[in-house]
């Protein structure tokens, strides 16, 4: 027998007793459903990204031009994996995201690619579509610029290194991520008010990470594929409970 998902059980709590869909009880299931949804679709994206190193024996890459500009974000080379074949289909590699044949594409709206955590977005059908999952671009990460990485460079270990993270929405097919320099501060990342980093890792596995006991050395460590760190024990805690 199939069990339902806590998104199924907060649909019907809120039609079998309308006047507490407002309460604190209800709030607290939609809020544990989002989060379950939520780690769901970074789990999708993790697999296809597995699946594309399968198939080509590389992590996807953003799409760069002759000059080494990138014209389109790595989540494109997921369609496929993703049951958007058709849609992959139809991009132009050699024209940037927002061209005149790939903007219309980009347009598209992709629930795996959008967090349930976060409010809707307010835009117009002209608007780009947009994704709340992003992965850290800088020396050393998983999608480090310019670099060809298969799981052999991820010495640190799949299950210790962060792959993509929840965060605030970007365009999809825009080439954008997480700006990360180990040599600075750590930047910001997360959706606000929510209190738990919902991240996925390098192995394919997703989990909440409590931003309150993992500090910031401990984090870089975790975002570099090949940098040695031993993680320790706050990062192998349990998770921040659901939102209550």
């Amino acid at each position: 027998m199939r069990l339902p998902t806590l998104a199924a059980l907060a649909a019907c709590c809120a039609a079998l007793v309308p006047d507490a869909a407002g309460g604190p009880a209800f709030r607290a299931v939609r809020d544990a459903a989002a989060r379950e949804q939520s780690l769901n679709n970074l789990k999708q994206i993790a697999l296809a990204v597995h699946n594309h190193h399968d198939v080509f024996n590389e992590f996807p890459r953003d799409v760069l031009d002759k000059d080494g500009n990138p014209l389109l974000s790595w989540r494109v080379h997921l369609l496929p994996y993703l049951e958007q074949q058709q849609l992959y289909n139809q991009f132009r590699m050699d024209e940037r995201w927002d061209g005149p044949n790939n903007k219309k594409l980009s347009r598209a709206v992709l629930k795996v690619f959008l967090s349930p955590n976060a409010p809707p977005a307010q835009a117009g059908p002209d608007a780009p579509g947009l994704t709340h999952y992003q992965g850290f671009a800088g020396p050393g990460a998983m999608f480090e610029p310019g670099a060809k990485l298969k799981f052999g460079d991820v010495t640190d270990g799949t299950s210790c290194t962060l792959l993509v993270v929840e965060t605030t929405a970007v365009p999809w097919a825009a080439p954008g991520d997480v700006p990360f320099d180990p040599k600075k501060p750590l930047p910001k990342f997360g959706l606000p008010g929510t209190e738990a980093l919902l991240v996925a890792l390098a192995d394919g596995s997703a989990r909440a990470v409590d931003p309150k006991k993992v500090g910031e050395k401990t984090l870089k460590g975790a975002i570099t594929r090949a940098g040695g760190e031993v993680l320790g024990k706050e990062w192998d805690g349990p998770p921040p409970p659901p939102p209550k």
